[in-house]
């Protein structure tokens, strides 16, 4: 693109970012977080961004991908130019209903972890709020600002605004629902194909690499007894050579952090969860109990090496009590990497340090995965850029109340770093783009 078209470019970015509202992002994430979308269930909230986002101008429309499951999506610009998605995804790990989120992810149901939003320390707060309904709120401020600024007949190329079903690392809340792990954004991807992307997720530096995942389930075997003839027969407790693996897997996982740490990511492991024996049959042991592991991987460790490792690890632990294990990997995740120098990353940080003030440095030691692998291993170019958690001297924020509370000032800085990426992407020469 020309000098010319460059500052014209410019010129568009600031007239959007003053366009940016600290009101509407509030307006904009209440609405959201107003419609529950649990993993799975995000078809009502996918058909309200689409009708927000024609209402403003933008073509838009809604993409099913199973019962309860739609992408919301729309564009602008030249249909066929090179294409940057900004993405968000939709659906929240909890349901907001008490009979399904408790006693798992609390005691009782507290008012953030509802999808009814309300406003406390200057922030909104509720169900999402900040991860991702914030982060969604962000996009669709920023697509509505480049339309009010001019932004439909000026760009060389196409924006797209996609927000994803199906994202959060979790399988199906029930049967006749789809399992998460980014299924959304892979149908958004193979539908679009944009040239580059922009996730809006939770952070706020940019990211050009991310952890991956994989996912086992540990049987470990023992007798089926009776207390009453435990000490008359061959006695194996499948739930305490359970406990002693659990334990020894506890102590590894730091271990296997520190070594697999790629300088950018600090990839952990847990326990997540235990299966084994029966309530109402308290005076009974199990023949086996099984637990279930999230390792998570640096992109340079493969699946297939993780396994090797882990399945070791799970051996040695297991000989060390004399117990019987079968080890299952269920999934299967990749860590990914775009090129530092690619130029959505270039353009990102220099629209990050544009906002900022300050040079940038990334965040390191993470280890959350995001639909920002589903996207790079289809072969899309990916910045990763979001909100930071909330934070007040004397509130407590741990990690649910983290997910449910966020400050739009923090909204308003992250609407404009996208804006002015949006721009340094399509002032690129096309070559750079496609």
């Amino acid at each position: 693109m020309t000098d010319t078209g460059s500052d014209a470019l410019a010129e568009l970015g600031d007239r959007a970012k003053a366009l940016v509202d600290r009101g509407r992002l509030v307006e904009l994430t209440k609405d959201l977080v107003g419609v529950a979308s649990p993993t799975g269930g995000e078809a009502p909230l996918a058909e309200w961004i689409a009708r927000s986002m024609s209402e403003r101008g933008v073509e838009a429309t809604t993409q099913p991908i199973g019962v309860g499951a739609s992408n919301a999506w729309g564009w602008i610009g030249d249909r066929d130019g090179p294409s940057l998605l900004l993405y968000a995804p939709l659906d929240t790990v909890t349901a907001g209903d008490a009979e399904e989120d408790t006693p798992w992810a609390a005691a009782e149901l507290r008012p953030d972890m509802a999808a009814e939003p309300f406003e406390e320390h200057g922030w909104v707060v509720g169900l999402g709020a900040h991860n991702p309904k914030g982060h969604a709120a962000c996009v669709l401020m920023a697509v509505e600002a480049l339309v009010d600024a001019g932004a439909t007949d000026a760009l060389d190329g196409r924006l797209l605004a996609g927000f994803g079903c199906l994202g959060m690392p979790a399988n199906r809340r029930a049967p006749d629902l789809l399992d998460g792990h980014g299924a959304g954004c892979l149908a958004l991807v193979e539908q679009l194909k944009p040239d580059a992307a922009v996730i809006a997720k939770s952070g706020w530096a940019v990211s050009h690499t991310e952890v991956g995942l994989v996912w086992f389930t540990v049987t470990v075997h023992g007798t089926h007894t009776y207390v009453g003839s435990r000490h008359l027969m061959a006695y194996r407790s499948a739930i305490g050579d359970a406990a002693a693996i659990i334990n020894g897997l506890e102590d590894w996982f730091p271990v296997w952090a520190a070594e697999t740490d790629d300088g950018f990511n600090t990839p952990q492991g847990v326990v997540a969860s235990v299966d084994g024996g029966v309530a109402r049959a308290t005076a009974f042991t199990p023949a086996s109990c099984s637990f279930t592991v999230d390792l998570r991987i640096a992109p340079a460790t493969t699946p297939e090496q993780a396994e090797e490792t882990f399945t070791a690890k799970v051996g040695e632990l297991a000989a060390g009590v004399g117990a019987t294990v079968d080890v299952e990997r269920t999934v299967s995740i990749p860590g990914t990497e775009t090129d530092p120098t690619h130029p959505i990353i270039a353009g990102a940080i220099e629209a990050w340090e544009a906002e900022s003030g300050v040079a940038h440095e990334p965040i390191r030691g993470l280890s959350g995965a995001t639909d920002a692998n589903i996207l790079r291993s289809a072969g899309v170019p990916t910045a990763r850029v979001g909100l930071p958690k909330v934070s007040a001297p004397g509130v407590d924020v741990d990690f649910a109340y983290g997910m449910n509370a966020v400050n739009p000032d923090d909204q308003v800085r992250l609407t404009r770093q996208l804006i002015d990426t949006v721009c340094r992407w399509f002032a690129e020469p096309v070559e750079a783009r496609s």
